[in-house]
């Protein structure tokens, strides 16, 4: 009885993510409304602007409109909570992934590695930081989707690609000018890649707990 309530306890553990995206999400609310305001459209707007400003903007000592940022505190919990929450992500499904242990191992390591990395996009490394966690991010993607692949969740490897597809055209506006435009990109890039999560998390808590009934 207490090695079945132990496994229910751990295959739990698998839904972190989900609750960090929630979480996450909060802190991002909470943020915008301690944000002082200016943004690229309006460097002397009030409050956050969703259509011109962009999450880094919430994670600045001052916002662009010169006043101190009372949502940066916010910010930072948030960031913190989803870097936490993707590398715990990336770090449990590469244990239930049927690939070769030195390929899962890789998947973790990148996959946490980058989260660490991204947790300090709020410092003057910002561009660099963002392409350092770029390239560790594809890794563990890579991990993900051969995973998706092998163990036949084909409408979760779609939407996958789907997300892909965003992340491809936010980088097209950054490096083709498009930033008029970029930071709603952004935001449904955010939301699309938090559900895509969540959903991976709840279909490997159910694969867990079939798993479990079967020992």
């Amino acid at each position: 009885m207490v090695s079945e309530i132990n496994k229910k306890r751990l295959n739990y553990l698998l839904l972190l993510p989900v609750a960090g995206a929630v979480l996450f999400l909060f802190f991002y609310y909470v943020a915008t409304l301690n944000c002082p305001g200016g943004s690229q459209a309006d460097k002397a707007g009030k409050g956050f602007n969703w259509l011109h400003n962009y999450w880094c903007n919430l994670l600045n000592e001052t916002a662009i409109n010169g006043e101190l940022n009372g949502g940066r505190p916010y910010a930072m919990a948030g960031m913190l909570v989803l870097c936490l929450s993707l590398g715990w992500f990336w770090y449990c499904f590469a244990l239930y992934t049927p690939l070769k242990k030195s390929y899962r191992v890789c998947m973790q390591v990148a996959g946490m590695s980058c989260m660490c990395i991204a947790f300090f996009i709020f410092t003057s490394l910002h561009d660099s930081i963002i392409n350092a966690a770029a390239l560790l991010a594809l890794v563990a993607l890579a991990g993900t989707f051969i995973g998706l692949y092998k163990m036949r969740w084909r409408d979760l490897f779609a939407f996958g690609l789907f997300n892909l597809l965003l992340v491809v055209i936010n980088n097209w506006l950054y490096y083709g000018g498009g930033l008029l435009y970029l930071p709603i990109v952004q935001k449904i890039t955010f939301i699309c890649f938090l559900l895509w999560v969540c959903l991976v998390s709840r279909k490997l808590y159910r694969f867990a707990e079939k798993a479990a009934t079967r020992t």
